[in-house]
């Protein structure tokens, strides 16, 4: 798969979500959509990043922009998640990453010296007319959700 870029059309996914129901981005299309991939649910870092997108909701509600949360965990765990942390956001279940796969965040990771695949934090801004409008790699949490919220207001 190439690398995407901003300009590219957004691969599109049908996951199985939170609550038992699906997401099809393609089902979303005509206004912007946030999606961020991170690694596993209930972990520091994911649980920081999911609490400040559900912080910062209503903020992407008034300008019309909808959040999706992907991991590899399935959405049975989804929900344990969202109900522990009261989070608003709507969470995917990748376990085949197979949207992983297409938006280039399932790579190979490294700790202590151990390889091993997984996610890398990243979060795509889409515009309403289904192209990425932004991308950020590598995302460290502290600060980057208002970072999307700013650059979601320019659309």
């Amino acid at each position: 798969m190439s690398e995407l870029d901003t300009g590219t059309a957004a691969p599109d996914f049908d996951l199985e979500a939170d609550g038992g129901e699906r997401i099809k981005l393609s089902a979303l299309s005509g206004k912007p959509i946030v999606v961020y991939f991170y690694p596993k649910d209930d972990t520091p870092g994911c649980t920081k990043e999911a609490i400040a997108f559900t912080g910062l909701m209503p903020d992407f509600s008034a300008i019309g922009v909808t959040i999706i949360g992907i991991s590899p965990d399935t959405a049975a765990k989804h929900d344990k998640f969202k109900a522990k942390h009261d989070l608003e956001v709507r969470l995917a279940a990748d376990p085949e990453q197979s949207a992983c796969n297409a938006y280039g965040v399932w790579v190979e990771k490294s700790m202590y010296g151990k390889k091993y695949m997984g996610v890398e934090r990243s979060t795509f801004l889409i515009g309403a007319d289904g192209k990425i409008a932004k991308i950020w790699r590598k995302v460290k949490v502290p600060g980057h959700v208002e970072a999307v919220l700013e650059a979601a207001k320019d659309l």
